[in-house]
Parts: C-alpha cells; sequence; structure tokens
C-alpha cells in the first residue's frame, strides 16, 4: 500500500511516545511511495535526528517503523542514507538489467540448423554457422557466427528452443560386468546349477505367481519356489532358502540374461556365498535347455497353466517345499543323485 501520513500535530517526542502507546492519532492519506520517503526525510529533520539521544533515536524509528509500514532494518538503511547523503529518494528496480543478445529468430535458426545436421556438437554447430555468416553469405547467421560453444548449449536447452525441437537420444547398449558369459563346466562334480523363472500367466492385466526352477546339472537334483514378483525384495529370501535346500555345496549358478537374477543385489548374494554366476551367451539358446526341458517336464506339469493370483504365492510355496521337491527328487525311479 503506499500511503503518506498527515501528522502535522506531532511536532515533540512526548507526543511521539503518546501515539506509539496508542492514545494519539494520525490521519493517513493514499498517495505513492516517492511521497512515503519525503515523508521520512522531513520528519528526521523536523526531530533534529543527528542531535537526538540514543533512547530518543530509538523512540523516533520505532515511530517512522509503524507509521511508514517499513520493517525495523529497513528504516535504519533509509535513515543512515538519508544522514550520509543529504537527501533520500527511492531507486527504482531495474526490469532487465542484462539485454537479450540472441533473438528467437536466433534461436529457431539454430534449432533448423540442429535438424539439418542430426544435432551436432557444440563447436561443429558452432564452425558451421561461423561458415554460413563468413562464406556463404547468409546474413541471419550473423549472431549465431559469435556465439560461444558454452551458451549454444544453453540455448538448446532453453524454453524457446525445446518449443520449436525436441530431441532425445536413444539408449546405448553397453555390457553388463555382472557375471561370465559361458555355460558351466561341473567336470562330473555336483553342484553347479541352471536356474529359469517360470510365471503363471496374467489375467485381466493382473500378473500371477513366479517359480523359480533350479536343477543340478550333473545329478538332476531340482528345487521349486514360489514368489509373488520378480523383484530383490521378493527373490533374494526364496533364493537364499532355494540354496540351502540342496543337498550338496552349490559351486555354480548359471541363468539366462534376465534382470531378475543379472543384478548387484543377486551377485552380492553368490559372492557372500562363494558361488560362480555364469549367464547364457549370446545367440546360444541351447546354453540353458536343461532347466528350460524341467519347466515344461515339472512345473507345468505339476503346476499347470492357468493363472494363479499373486496372493497365493506363500502358500505354494509352501507346498513346494513340503510336498513337490520331496516327490520330484525321491520318486520310487529315484534320482541320479539318489
Amino acid at each position: 500500500m503506499k500511503t503518506i501520513m498527515n501528522d502535522a500535530h506531532i511536532k515533540t517526542l512526548d507526543e511521539v511516545r503518546l501515539f506509539l502507546a496508542g492514545i494519539g492519532a494520525v490521519d493517513l492519506v493514499i498517495d505513492t511511495q516517492e511521497d512515503r520517503y519525503v515523508w521520512i526525510q522531513k520528519t528526521l529533520i523536523r526531530f533534529r535526528y543527528r542531535q537526538l539521544s540514543k533512547v530518543h533515536k530509538g523512540l523516533l524509528l520505532s515511530f517512522l517503523q509503524k507509521i511508514s509500514g517499513y520493517s525495523r532494518i529497513q528504516i535504519k538503511r533509509l535513515v543512515r542514507r538519508s544522514l550520509k547523503t543529504g537527501k533520500l529518494q527511492r531507486c527504482p528496480r531495474t526490469v532487465n538489467g542484462f539485454a537479450c543478445r540472441y533473438t528467437r529468430e536466433d534461436i529457431r535458426l539454430l534449432a533448423y540448423t540442429d535438424e539439418l545436421h542430426a544435432t551436432l556438437s557444440g563447436p561443429a554447430t558452432k564452425k558451421l554457422c561461423e561458415r554460413a555468416y563468413m562464406i556463404f553469405g547468409q546474413t541471419e547467421y550473423q549472431r549465431l557466427a559469435g556465439i560461444s560453444v558454452a551458451h549454444l548449449y544453453n540455448l538448446r536447452h532453453g524454453a524457446s528452443y525445446r518449443a520449436v525441437r525436441r530431441h532425445f537420444e536413444k539408449t546405448h547398449a553397453c555390457v553388463s560386468r555382472i557375471g561370465e558369459r559361458r555355460p558351466p563346466r561341473p567336470e562330473g562334480k555336483p553342484g553347479y546349477l541352471r536356474v529359469d523363472t517360470v510365471h503363471q500367466g496374467d489375467l485381466d492385466g493382473r500378473k500371477g505367481v513366479y517359480h523359480v526352477n533350479a536343477v543340478d546339472e550333473v545329478t538332476q537334483f531340482e528345487i521349486v519356489c514360489s514368489v509373488e514378483k520378480v523383484s530383490e525384495r521378493y527373490l533374494i529370501p526364496v533364493l537364499e532358502a532355494l540354496l540351502e535346500q540342496f543337498p550338496f555345496i552349490v559351486l555354480g549358478f548359471h541363468a539366462d540374461n534376465g534382470s531378475e537374477y543379472i543384478n548387484q543385489h543377486v551377485a552380492q548374494l553368490l559372492n557372500k556365498l562363494l558361488v560362480e554366476l555364469t549367464k547364457s551367451r549370446s545367440r546360444h539358446s541351447n546354453d540353458n535347455a536343461l532347466v528350460e526341458s524341467k519347466n515344461g517336464a515339472i512345473v507345468r506339469k505339476h503346476l499347470g497353466y492357468s493363472h494363479i493370483p499373486q496372493r497365493w504365492a506363500p502358500l505354494i510355496n509352501i507346498f513346494n517345499r513340503d510336498h513337490l521337491n520331496p516327490y520330484i527328487n525321491l520318486a520310487i525311479s529315484g534320482s541320479p543323485h539318489q
């Protein structure tokens, strides 16, 4: 609010004290903010601020603060400026301190150039703008010819550029360093597992139970576990229980390239147990053929293909541990391990 106060009847510090106590009265008249500065200057002169004691100065500052609406620190700044320069004038805010050197037309021209040349690097784009203006005489590139590489990237990231053109780089494929890409080499020793995941189907967009199937390559000893989801929150505890159910020391863990097994959490678990992690090679579909055949012969045969909701995963896992796993490993014919 822009105001100026009619306080002509306040002439002494005692009247100022009465006003601050809420006894006196002041008429408020709407006016400009510049007149407020003039009023503060006149009040300081009228009460001879320089000659006042410290107590009276504080009293006058409280009066100025209450009437003007400024904060205490702002009043002190204005008083200090008035005492230093002898006058008090409002310093207006500069709306645009820095002029815009590159216009919207320049930004559109930069976007057009990037589209023609498939978004080259900053130095290469700068050189194109320089050649367009200096060699080929295209005057529209006059300002872009002198642009710095750093500011060129600033224009590319600005809202005006993105409103004209958007560019997305495709994801670059990289080699995962987790696990060794080779088939396991058991050399007749038990403990080298082939592991795969079997999904129990979707229903109306809802996922079903996941089965983790692990088969020893030499003895054909097999353990089946069930989880709600294949994230580390559900999978890591089940993998720990799965490895404990094998009657021999687990030496190897071979899986396909699925992210449920080839990740830092599984690698950390296997590394703690001194189990080597291997994964299937690209374009070698038979690297994990053993466990994939067991998926159909064991898991699908006993658990079927129908959708099973995820909430039944703990009960199915108990069934696998107490009934299915002993049955498939202790059948009448016996497994090679027996």
